[in-house]
C-alpha cells in the first residue's frame, strides 16, 4: 500500500521552516515530506511506500519539533 497524510503543525512557520531547512527530505528511500507555510503555521506532507516509511517519517518530523518545543523554553 501506499500511504499520504498532511501534517498541520500551529506556530512560528518562519522558525519551523527555517529549522527544517537543512533536513533531509528523503528518509531512508521510504518516504518524503515537503512543507508549506500556511496562514496558521506549516503543512508537512508525507508520503510512504508502507506503514514503517509513515512512521519514520512521523518520528523524524516530530522530533525535529521537539527540539524546536525544548529550545523556545530557554531564556
Amino acid at each position: 500500500m501506499k500511504y499520504k497524510t498532511v501534517l498541520s503543525v500551529l506556530g512560528d512557520a518562519n522558525l519551523i521552516m527555517k529549522v527544517f531547512e537543512p533536513e533531509d527530505k528523503e528518509i531512508n528511500g521510504k518516504a518524503t515530506y515537503t512543507m508549506n507555510k500556511t496562514p496558521e503555521g506549516v503543512a508537512f506532507t508525507v508520503t510512504a511506500n508502507d506503514s514503517t516509511g509513515l512512521r519514520t517519517a512521523l518520528n523524524s518530523i516530530t522530533k525535529v519539533l521537539t527540539v524546536i518545543e525544548k529550545t523556545k523554553g530557554i531564556n
